[in-house]
C-alpha cells in the first residue's frame, strides 16, 4: 500500500479516535466535526479493507485488526514525525514534535525545575510543537516503552525493562488530616504511631500491594489514581494520606490541613528522567535533554 496525503490524515483521525476511545474526545482534539471523523474513518476502511472499530448504541471499541493497525498507524505516524524533525535540523533549525510525560503535581515543587528547562530550550528559536501528557507511573512507562512519548519524568518505583533512568531530584511525602478530623486538634506526643495504622485512610491506586504494606495501614478506606483526589479526599476530614509536602503547603498555611508525627512519620521518592533504551533520539530530544542536564547539574 502507498501512503498518500490523504491516507496519512485520515490515519491521523483513525489515531486519535483510538486514543480517545470515541468520537466527542477526538473531535475536541482534531477541531473537526463528527461526520467529517467518521467519513475519514469510513474511508480508511475502504482503503485498507478491514473494519477496524465497532460503534454504536454499545459504544466505541477497536476491532482485532483494528488493534493492529492501530499499533502499525503509530508507528508509522511517529517515524513521519522524526522525518520531519530531522529535515527541518538540516535547515538549522529545530522542528517536529516533543512529547513528554509527567505525574502530577509537579507544578509547586521548587526541585521540579521543569519550567526552568522549557525556558532554556525554547530560548533558542525552534517550530517544535511541545505535547505534555499527565499519567499516573505505570502509564508513562507504558508509553515511553511503547514509543507514545520520548520522555517522561516522574517517580517510578518499579523499574520496566527497556527504559533508562536518570535520577534528577528528591519528593519529600507527609502524613496529613484535614480540618473536620477527629485527631486534627491532638497533640503529636499524644498521638501513638501504632493507632494511626488503624486510622481510615486514602492510597493510591497505583501502589504496589508490597508498598502499601510497608506503609502499614489496616484501613485502606479510599483509593484515588492522582495526588489532587486523595487531597480532596483528606480535606473531607474523614480520611489521612500522604501528600507531597510542596503541594500540601498551601493549606497547611491556609489551617486547612495538619501534618501527623512529622518527626517520625515521611518517605521520599527519587524522581527520574525516563527514556527507551536503545533508540536514536531525535535532534530535538537531544537537545531538550542537553538543556535538561544543564538546569540540573547533570
Amino acid at each position: 500500500m502507498r501512503i498518500s496525503g490523504s491516507d496519512l490524515r485520515a490515519l491521523r483521525v483513525f489515531d486519535a479516535l483510538a486514543r480517545h476511545g470515541g468520537f466527542s474526545a477526538a473531535q475536541s482534539e482534531l477541531n473537526i466535526s463528527q461526520p467529517t471523523i467518521s467519513n475519514h474513518l469510513t474511508a480508511l476502511e475502504l482503503r485498507l479493507g478491514v473494519k477496524l472499530c465497532q460503534r454504536g448504541r454499545q459504544g466505541f471499541r477497536l476491532t482485532e485488526k483494528g488493534e493492529m493497525v492501530y499499533a502499525a498507524t503509530q508507528r508509522l505516524l511517529q517515524s513521519h514525525d522524526d522525518f520531519s524533525t530531522e529535515v527541518g535540523a538540516l535547515r538549522g533549525r529545530l522542528a517536529g514534535k516533543l512529547k513528554i510525560g509527567l505525574v502530577d503535581c509537579v507544578a509547586t515543587d521548587p526541585n521540579s525545575r521543569l519550567q526552568e528547562v522549557m525556558d532554556l530550550f525554547q530560548a533558542k528559536p525552534n517550530d517544535v510543537t511541545l505535547q505534555l501528557h499527565q499519567e499516573f507511573p505505570q502509564v508513562l512507562q507504558r508509553m515511553v516503552l511503547e514509543s507514545e512519548l520520548h520522555l517522561a519524568i516522574g517517580s517510578f518505583p518499579i523499574k520496566a525493562q527497556g527504559l533508562s533512568y536518570t535520577p534528577l531530584y528528591e519528593e519529600t511525602h507527609g502524613l496529613f488530616c484535614g480540618r473536620g478530623h477527629r485527631l486534627f486538634a491532638v497533640p503529636d506526643d499524644e498521638i501513638e504511631i501504632g493507632s494511626l495504622k488503624d486510622e481510615p485512610v486514602v492510597i493510591r491506586g497505583y501502589w504496589r500491594n508490597e508498598y502499601r504494606r510497608n506503609l502499614g495501614f489496616n484501613r485502606v478506606a479510599a483509593i484515588v489514581y492522582q495526588i489532587e483526589p486523595q487531597l480532596i479526599a483528606i480535606l473531607s476530614g474523614r480520611y489521612i494520606g500522604f501528600l507531597p509536602l510542596h503541594y500540601a503547603a498551601k493549606w497547611v498555611d491556609d489551617g486547612q490541613l495538619r501534618r501527623l508525627r512529622a518527626d517520625e512519620i515521611q518517605y521520599s521518592c527519587v524522581f527520574d528522567l525516563i527514556r527507551r533504551r536503545g533508540q536514536r533520539p531525535t535532534q530535538v530530544v537531544d537537545s531538550f535533554v542537553r538543556n535538561l542536564r544543564t538546569v540540573y547539574g547533570l
